[in-house]
């Protein structure tokens, strides 16, 4: 079952914005469709919105590129 942005704030309190809690679903079901773990895709999901609070782009405040994200599995 996809995540949603709303279902975020369950996971981690570090997605207090709507971006965030959007970035959280978009990485989270991303790598749930991956690799089928929900386990891994939450602490993903996790460690992306922590990124994006510690590095903000130049875009968006809080925004970590796509690119970005492929570092997770390593």
């Amino acid at each position: 079952m996809p995540w949603q942005p709303e279902d975020a704030p369950r996971h981690t309190h570090k997605a207090d914005t709507p971006h965030l809690r959007r970035l959280w679903a978009e990485v989270a079901n991303s790598v749930l469709a991956e690799t089928e773990n929900e386990g891994r895709a939450v602490r993903a999901g996790n460690a992306a919105v922590a990124r994006a609070r510690r590095r903000p782009s130049r875009g968006e405040p809080g925004l970590v590129e796509r690119e970005n994200l492929d570092s997770l599995d390593e």
